[in-house]
């Protein structure tokens, strides 16, 4: 069993947008209690000492917890590589220069496209600008930037513009990643999905932006699981190399984990060691003893590991099924229908979607305390 590389610290669900396609819970009434300072401060701890080099402070928003900087102090302490994910709403640069003194390493900053009026639209309130903004404070600073975009069929004919939006604010880094369907998304993936028409325009402008940009940016560009013939290899195996921390403690092997009824555990009861090696959670899809055909017998049950447990789980109501995004699937047809609805010239432009719930309450105070 080899230790985790990398820690996804969800410090709260709050959140000021409302993004339909929101991997955070629909459910945000078991998140109120959240982390307070120390207990972070102990499960990065226990996190470097478990092997991890880089940290991932997320959310919702994490610019939302008034004990930011006091988290990154003790992360950068703890020699932990740390990396900013954020909506930027709240990154002023007082903040900024605050959270570079504590020693952050990177910024991710997100964008819903690059027209005002959509990606404010798509984020559930004015943004744009604002975001643009604290990009420009994070260069000014120093920071690597990278600019992320949800791709989905509302922003997803707007490729090449995103592009050229993230060359003119100095973006290191663009990370381009279509819809994942689950959560939020998953209520919304009839209006969500692309076409393939859009996924072939899209591909061709990533295509001349990497020509072009080589030496000067890093496009990343992942195509949506439902138009893949095989699924991708979910964080590198279940519990193989990442874990996550929610809000309230939970321990996952994955953001989207908290979809599945496997038990539960906690960083209150007990310690990250003893979760990533004996937590049943943990045990649960590790390595691929527990895989059926015809993943068993499959070549590739080392490379994809059968896809997303989290993934199988929503489309059939089986957490241990293959993928069906796999052609050899038994499932398959779930997707092909899914993707024939969505390139079917009968449907309609614009389907309704449901907004993310903008905030989930807290119960207990995260005031930022003083320093050790």
């Amino acid at each position: 069993m080899d230790s985790p590389f990398g820690l996804l610290a969800e410090l709260t669900y709050r959140c000021p947008l409302a993004c339909p396609y929101c991997s955070n819970p629909l459910n945000m009434a078991g998140y109120q209690d959240e982390l307070a300072t120390d207990e972070w401060r102990r499960v990065l701890a226990e996190a470097g000492d478990l092997g991890v080099l880089q940290c991932h402070l997320s959310g919702g928003e994490p610019l939302l917890r008034r004990d930011l900087v006091e988290i990154v102090a003790d992360a950068h302490d703890l020699g932990l590589y740390t990396n900013l994910i954020t909506s930027a709403l709240g990154l002023s640069r007082p903040r900024a220069e605050q959270l570079r003194a504590a020693g952050l390493d990177h910024v991710q900053i997100s964008i819903q496209s690059d027209e005002p009026a959509v990606s404010d639209r798509i984020a559930g309130t004015p943004s744009f600008r604002r975001k643009i903004e604290a990009m420009g404070v994070v260069k000014e600073l120093g920071w690597p930037l990278t600019v992320n975009v949800v791709l989905h069929r509302l922003n997803i004919d707007r490729v090449a513009d995103v592009l050229e939006l993230a060359e003119e604010v100095g973006a290191d880094r663009v990370e381009l990643a279509n819809t994942q369907y689950y959560g939020w998304a998953w209520r919304n993936r009839d209006a969500l999905l692309p076409s393939r028409a859009q996924l072939e325009a899209a591909e061709v402008a990533v295509r001349a932006a990497r020509e072009r940009l080589r030496d000067r940016m890093d496009i990343i560009y992942v195509i949506p699981d439902y138009y893949s013939r095989y699924p991708k290899p979910c964080m590198g195996g279940w519990a193989s190399r990442q874990l996550t921390v929610t809000p309230n403690g939970d321990v996952l092997p994955c953001p989207a984990a908290h979809t599945l009824p496997l038990p539960r555990a906690s960083v209150r009861e007990d310690s990250l060691e003893r979760i990533w090696a004996e937590s049943p959670v943990m045990n649960a899809f590790r390595g691929t003893d527990w895989m059926p055909e015809p993943c068993r017998s499959c070549p590739r049950r080392e490379l994809d590991f059968g896809g997303c447990r989290c993934q199988a789980f929503l489309l059939t109501g089986d957490a241990a099924r293959t993928d069906p995004v796999c052609h050899l699937s038994p499932d398959h047809g779930l997707v092909t229908r899914a993707v024939e609805a969505a390139n079917a010239d009968s449907r309609a432009d614009d389907l309704p979607l449901i907004p993310r719930i903008h905030r989930a309450n807290r119960r207990t105070s995260t005031a930022a305390p003083q320093r050790r």
